[in-house]
């Protein structure tokens, strides 16, 4: 693992090394593949996660001469690799919204954006939720789901996504507006979320 003088972690580094060392990118993959999986699982459904986790790091893997080592977070990247993938099975993630409302809440995917999850699929919402995402743009479902599920900042969303700044602050504000509107009102992010 490659870190600064500080300690933090340097994916630039790690992605820096693996031109020389192909093994090294394998730090990438221990560091970021379980949040991808959580991410891809949540919104087209374990049944494709891993393939699509797999595939975001093999074109990581092939794209790594052209990473920008300016910055030194490599999650915003790797997330909008596999946004874009997501982006192809725009039709499977709608449908699973779709089938999901019509269930029973079922447990989250364990990790640390668990307590998020467990509010966002509160029984009462749930349905509303899900059906307020399946009737998102792609765009805005997917500044919503890197910000409040991915815990990106505007910033890193930007990176992900390629789009401006201010793209990102509009497409979430009006995500946010959309969604609270199906769930009659009530934020469901549990914080003042147009500041």
């Amino acid at each position: 693992m490659v870190t600064d003088t500080l300690g933090a972690v340097n994916d630039a580094g790690t992605i820096a090394g693996s031109l020389d060392d192909p093994e090294a990118f394998a730090a990438l993959f221990d560091r970021y593949s379980t949040m991808l999986y959580r991410y891809v699982s949540f919104r087209l459904g374990p049944e494709v996660a891993e393939d699509l986790v797999g595939e975001t790091f093999l074109i990581a893997f092939r794209r790594r001469g052209s990473y920008d080592l300016s910055y030194r977070d490599a999650r915003p990247w790797l997330f909008g690799i596999a946004t874009k993938l997501i982006t192809r099975y725009r039709r499977t993630e709608v449908s699973r919204y779709r089938a999901l409302e019509r269930q029973d809440p079922v447990r989250s995917v364990d990790g640390p954006e668990e307590a998020i999850t467990h509010d966002l699929t509160a029984e009462g919402s749930r349905p509303a939720l899900l059906h307020a995402l399946s009737l998102l743009s792609r765009g805005d479902r997917d500044v919503l789901l890197l910000v409040a599920w991915s815990d990106m900042t505007y910033e890193e969303a930007a990176r992900a996504l390629d789009i401006p700044v201010g793209t990102v602050k509009s497409r979430l504000n009006r995500a946010r507006r959309k969604v609270r509107e199906a769930l009659g009102g009530v934020n469901p992010l549990k914080e003042d979320i147009d500041g």
